[in-house]
Order: structure tokens, then C-alpha cells, then sequence
């Protein structure tokens, strides 16, 4: 088994009992969910038997967990050929509806772990001509490597694996220098928002319930324009009359706040759920959201995920 020295080794159970492949492809995934690498851990570890060699957060938080030469179950039929190559999955954190591009950061473990599999295991540098041809690609490429199709990892991602990840590959394995990854400090373009938790929490009916998120408690810090959308994902079982609404609010630095400010519209049921707000945050106040869940029997509503997301520039 071959671990990637630069991530987090969080050895799945199965790591030593399912079969040896040879790696030759490295399939790129979002996993649909605002995860940490931890979390992914966790739910391939309790919650499913499938799992992916690697799982990449948000904020560049890398984990492994089955060694690369051990076949891993997202790829389909790419998992375990015939002949013994197989390819190398990883799943990324990413919105809901997997719809969002790649962090900076995100971009940058990606061009680095695949540089190590062509330095480690020699896939080539070439992006996959078939679904067995050895290379690089992303999820949606072969329907052999996606049971009953799939649109993962999201057109933002793919277009960002095209332009700026696969040939950042190709440049850094290749000793040359390559375009470089936006950073979240250009001035020229807006940096890019995405603060998960994916912790669970019972909202009580009719109680207005300040939302953390992964990170920092505020969503942005001052002096900011902002496009900002907090997604939030209740369970299906939450009854479906109950009433959903959502505050963006400013804080000051003495904790006044104005709760009248971007109230939001109003949703019912379980699901997934999407509140927007644009708007100037001044320098001296942070931009906050919190939920509301108001059901016709009194009872609590669990709320499984939440995102904070969007462009925002500096004023």
C-alpha cells in the first residue's frame, strides 16, 4: 500500500482487505456535501461500504484512507479492471448540488497530490482518451466510471480542471513554471466565500437559532461588498408545514445588532433550502445569518448541513 506523505492518514477498515490494483488514473469528485476530510472519514467509515482513497475540505484539510496500490469503490467499473490497473479517487467538499468551483486552496492539494501519483505510481501526464486510458479526468468523463451517469464534479470544476488544475499538474511535474493558482488576495477578482458545518443541530420551533459556521462565527469579516447565499439542509423527516425563514444581520463590535436588516423568504419542509443577501458589510461590522423553524406540532427540527457562499470584494 502507498500513502501520500502530505495527507492525513485515516485508515478506513477495509484498507487492508479489499483487493490490490495498479494505479493508472487519478478521478476527480465532489462529494455533494460541505464535508471536512474528518467527516468523509466518518461517513465511509459508518454510514455507507463504498469509500475513495482520498477526501479534500474546503479549507485544504487533506486526508487518506486506503493506500493508493488498494482498490476503492467510487469509480465503477474504473475501480478494478480485469488486467488489475485501477484509479485513484478523490472526493472533495463542495455545495449541495456540487454546482460550486474549487477553492484556491483546493486547487492547489489537487495539482500537488497529483504530481506525487505520476511521481509515485507514473500516470502519465495526459488526460484520459477512453475510460481505461491511463491519465487524469473527473468523475462525469465514462459512464464506465459512474453508475447510471453523473453530473460530478459540477461544470465550474470542470472547467477549473481544464484551465488551471490538470496543466498545473503537467508544469509543476514537469520542472516548468505554471500559471498560478488565483489567489484569495488578487485584487483583480473577487475572493470566494465557502464556509461549511456539517455539524447536526436540533433548531427549536419558533426560536431564532445564530448559525455558526466552519472557521470564524461571522460569515464576513469587515469591510467587504458581498453576494453571499446560505444553503442549509434539513432532514426529510422535518414535517412538511413547517415554516423556514432566515435573518442576514450586521454586528458591530459591540455586539449591536440591527435583526430588521436582509430579512429573507420564507420555505416550508424538510430538504434543502437557499437564502440570499447582497449588500455592503462596513469596516467595523461582520455579517451574521441565523434560521428560524416554526412546525405545526411544536416539534424540533433537525438541521443536517450548512454553507455559507459567494464572491466578495474589499471596499
Amino acid at each position: 500500500m502507498a500513502w501520500y506523505p502530505e495527507a492525513q492518514r485515516l485508515e478506513l477498515p477495509e484498507a487492508s482487505t479489499q483487493a490490490a490494483i495498479r494505479p493508472t488514473q487519478f478521478i476527480m469528485h465532489s462529494i455533494a456535501a460541505p464535508w471536512t476530510a474528518q467527516r468523509m472519514y466518518e461517513y465511509w467509515r459508518d454510514s455507507t461500504n463504498l469509500d475513495s482513497h482520498f477526501g479534500l475540505g474546503y479549507e485544504g484539510d487533506l486526508a487518506q484512507y486506503i493506500g493508493t496500490e488498494t482498490k476503492a469503490d467510487a469509480n465503477y467499473r474504473a475501480n478494478l479492471r480485469p488486467d488489475g490497473t485501477g484509479a485513484v479517487s478523490i472526493e472533495t467538499a463542495s455545495n449541495l448540488q456540487h454546482t460550486d468551483p474549487w477553492t484556491p486552496v483546493q486547487m492547489e492539494r489537487l495539482i500537488e497530490l497529483g504530481v506525487w501519483l505520476h511521481q509515485r505510481h507514473g500516470i502519465p501526464l495526459r488526460i484520459c482518451r477512453s475510460a481505461s486510458d491511463p491519465g487524469y479526468g473527473y468523475h462525469r468523463m465514462y459512464a464506465d466510471w459512474a453508475v447510471g451517469g453523473t453530473g460530478c464534479p459540477g461544470d465550474a470544476r470542470v472547467r477549473q480542471f481544464h484551465d488551471l488544475v490538470f496543466p498545473g499538474i503537467v508544469a509543476r511535474a514537469s520542472g516548468q513554471t505554471p500559471a498560478p493558482v488565483p489567489s484569495e488576495e488578487d485584487d483583480d477578482m473577487p475572493q470566494m466565500l465557502n464556509k461549511p458545518n456539517a455539524v447536526d443541530h436540533a433548531l427549536i420551533s419558533g426560536k431564532w437559532t445564530p448559525l455558526a459556521f466552519e472557521g470564524t462565527a461571522p460569515i464576513h469579516g469587515p469591510g467587504v461588498r458581498h453576494d453571499t447565499k446560505v444553503k442549509v439542509y434539513l432532514a426529510l423527516t422535518t414535517h412538511p408545514e413547517t415554516r423556514v425563514a432566515g435573518h442576514f444581520y450586521l454586528v458591530d463590535s459591540d455586539g449591536i445588532s440591527n435583526k430588521s436588516d436582509f430579512l429573507t423568504e420564507n420555505f416550508f419542509g424538510g430538504g434543502g433550502h437557499t437564502f440570499t443577501c447582497s449588500g455592503d458589510v462596513p469596516a467595523g461590522r461582520t455579517l451574521r445569518f441565523e434560521l428560524c423553524a416554526i412546525s405545526p406540532d411544536g416539534s424540533e427540527t433537525l438541521l443536517l448541513h450548512r454553507l455559507a457562499e459567494g464572491p466578495y470584494w474589499a471596499l
